[in-house]
């Protein structure tokens, strides 16, 4: 039969459709050699499946292949031609099947995102029941377009556009194929014309054939020519066949995305020369305005921001004014457009929103606090609502309370930049945040005046100013200074929040590791994380007050190979008796690890004080008073030494093989109920100035540093030692 007979005159993308994997083209992440999905295609153990991606990216290939690969019945509709009367007719010829054959049916929907929530609702049961297996194509989000219940019952896949290799792959199998393209003749490229084919694709094959199609089926002057003949496709024919003109950016060759890549850099270095200059090379090439546009909208969003509110506005009213104007008056659209966006203030804290996503990912989701559930249906039975405060009715139209899921209070998300606009909100979103994170804080009976770690809500205080990563480099390089093996048992005996718990978990993932806190809540909050792990690979928790309690605590015969000491001293006196325990839950050769800080060597009060509202001789009398207190030994808490800390360690049975100090930053709110403490004549620092001096001292702090979030420097002593 005649490839050109009028019966089998289908499209050329339609003709060379894959028809197993070996053919098929692009999407190696998902199908590649040893793939997941690779795997299950070839042994037929589907499960319900989700194709996402855009148009010619092989959603309905991929399906046709699986038809031709698995033994089960395959059925096909299509969601904008079907309803609810052609899936009932499935689901009952599947049920046939099932009960006369024992025979599995895959039901392939395409473009599954245009039924109604009331026909994919009526797939749901069929699919739960596994009278069929769900095949579902989408160029939609499936998590936005798709019943959740199919999209928890589903694997979804993501198909990306193909990248110009896998293109010109599909084209030169198309032009090769004798069977079903155009291998009985010889399809010559002219120069730059199978790339002007591939690059103006845009990542679609279906896009690429039908353009491939019409060029070599209008070349010659009838078609089909004598077998054998060569066929020329010049680069004009090609622009005519794509209906877009090449966009021959450069006499070397660039790449249109390496050109649209410097117009984006030279806008966010906010460089608008170099802008105007892309910007021309790429409009003077033919490339589409609103390409242009919808790339200034997305930097608009992404790298300007809450910098200048405007600027997504300005573009918008440029794009839209463009559309009513057109070329080549268009142009000052385009250039008003990049000129803003280069010449206005960048920030990129939009970015933060995905750092929520991954929180949603990664993390369980959080039940609603009781106070934000919707009252008007279950406020009675189940109190829901009950304690929300109605910003509206307090000062300032704002009230202090938690808005996240209890297990992610103080995660902070959002970090307010200091340029444009953003610099003007940055103080009253900090200020904010500050509150309601104190009204969750802990109370805190002790004086110390150090940052106190084991506390989650100063944790989350520190960071909301500093890079998260710096914690990870904190956490990395002191467990860097220990030799690890993955059958270690470890013990940290100040787990507190968990810092170091989750990466010594991963260095050591053979052995077991027990997790000390000091506080029930802490226990808790490692407990609550460590779900998402199998049991078996769960931390041991122990909570107590007292540290030899916590130690007591231990099974008596089990010993460990790294042991980690982190911050005990601040809450914790430092004794022979406290090290000679720690001493006795050694193995032989174990690594101890104690990183301190030592609070008379961190910022204090005084460093706060502003030297031009603080009277010189108050200020003088606030240092005196600071130095008794961290000189006083009578609480050696405050006191701490490098050199009494070593020493104590040698002295009882450890051995120091590394020394450093390391220099910390973070920020520290200063509660006003903890100044008026210090000062009160019984407190810390009332105890030690007169009257007059210490209400004066108190009234300078509480203006200038309570209720704010400050800079604060640390002084980190860390030893890593080995049992002698």
């Amino acid at each position: 039969m005649n490839l050109f007979d009028e019966q089998n005159r289908e499209p050329l993308a339609a003709r060379m459709r894959p028809r197993n994997l070996s053919e098929y083209i692009g999407q190696n992440a998902i199908l590649g050699e040893g793939r997941l999905l690779r795997r299950v295609i070839q042994a037929d153990r589907l499960s319900s499946l989700i194709f996402y991606g855009p148009p010619g990216t092989g959603k309905t290939t991929l399906a046709r292949v699986i038809a031709n690969t698995t033994k089960s019945a395959f059925a096909s509709l299509n969601a904008v031609l079907s309803g609810i009367k052609e899936l009932r007719e499935e689901i009952e010829a599947a049920k046939e099947r099932k009960s006369l054959y024992d025979k599995k049916t895959i039901l392939f929907v395409d473009e599954v995102h245009r039924w109604n929530k009331a026909q994919q609702d009526a797939l749901l049961p069929w699919v739960e029941n596994g009278t069929v297996v769900l095949i579902g194509a989408t160029t939609e989000n499936p998590y936005f377009e798709v019943n959740k219940a199919l999209v928890s019952r589903s694997r979804i896949f993501r198909l990306t556009s193909l990248t110009e290799d896998e293109l010109r792959r599909v084209a030169m199998q198309a032009v090769g194929d004798r069977e079903r393209g155009y291998g009985k003749w010889q399809v010559v490229f002219e120069e730059g014309a199978l790339e002007h084919l591939v690059r103006t694709a845009e990542g679609d094959a279906r896009n690429l054939l039908n353009a491939l199609e019409l060029a070599v089926e209008t070349t010659p002057e009838s078609f089909p020519p004598e077998e054998g003949s060569e066929i020329r496709i010049t680069l004009g024919t090609a622009e005519e066949s794509i209906q877009q003109k090449a966009v021959l950016y450069d006499k070397e060759g660039d790449y249109h995305y390496d050109i649209i890549s410097a117009f984006i850099k030279s806008l966010r270095g906010s460089d608008p020369d170099a802008a105007l200059y892309w910007m021309a090379r790429m409009t003077e090439a033919g490339e589409s305005p609103r390409f242009l546009f919808r790339r200034m909208l997305i930097l608009a969003c992404e790298d300007v921001g809450l910098a200048d509110p405007n600027a997504i506005r300005t573009v918008e009213a440029c794009a839209s004014a463009f559309d009513r104007i057109g070329m080549p008056e268009g142009n000052f659209m385009l250039s008003l457009a990049a000129l803003y966006l280069a010449t206005c203030p960048k920030s990129n804290t939009t970015l933060s929103f995905f750092d929520a996503m991954e929180a949603v990912r990664k993390e369980s989701n959080g039940e609603v606090p009781n106070h934000l559930k919707d009252p008007s249906r279950d406020a009675e039975d189940f109190g829901h609502g009950k304690g929300y405060l109605y910003p509206h009715a307090y000062r300032d139209h704002w009230v202090a309370q938690q808005y996240l899921p209890k297990t992610l209070q103080g995660r902070v998300f959002y970090q307010p930049g200091n340029l444009g606009y953003e610099a003007e909100i940055a103080d009253a979103v900090l200020e904010r945040r500050e509150l309601q994170l104190s009204r969750a804080a802990e109370s805190d009976d002790s004086d110390v005046l150090s940052f106190s770690f084991d506390k989650e809500e100063m944790k989350w205080l520190m960071r909301m100013n500093s890079d998260p990563k710096a914690d990870g480099r904190l956490r990395n390089g002191l467990l860097d200074l220990l030799k690890w093996q993955r059958f270690y048992n470890v013990l940290d005996v100040n787990a507190g929040g968990g810092f170091l718990v989750w990466e010594a978990l991963r260095r050591a993932p053979e052995g077991c590791l027990y997790a000390l806190t000091a506080a029930e809540s802490e226990k808790e909050f490692i407990d609550f994380h460590a779900r998402q792990l199998a049991e078996e690979r769960r931390p041991f928790t122990v909570a107590a007050a007292a540290f030899s309690d916590r130690i007591k605590a231990l099974p008596e015969a089990l010993r460990f190979e790294i042991i980690l000491v982190r911050d005990l001293f601040l809450k914790e006196n430092r004794t022979a008796e406290t090290v000679l325990l720690l001493r006795q839950k050694a193995a032989d050769g174990a690594q101890l690890l104690l990183s301190q800080i030592l609070p008379q060597c961190s910022t204090r009060l005084s460093e706060r004080l502003s030297p031009r509202l603080t009277p010189p001789e108050l200020l003088a009398r606030m240092k005196e008073a600071e130095n008794a207190v961290y000189t006083d030994s009578a609480n050696p808490l405050l006191t701490l030494s490098e050199e009494a800390l070593a020493a104590l360690f040698t002295e009882n049975g450890w051995q120091v093989t590394h020394r450093e100090e390391r220099q910390t930053s973070g920020f520290r709110f200063v509660p006003k109920e903890r100044v008026e403490a210090w000062f009160a004549p019984d407190g810390i620092y009332g105890c030690r100035l007169e009257t007059e001096a210490a209400a004066a001292l108190k009234q300078l702090c509480l203006n200038q540093i309570a209720g704010k979030n400050h800079p604060w420097q640390q002084k980190l002593f860390v030893l890593s030692m080995k049992t002698v």
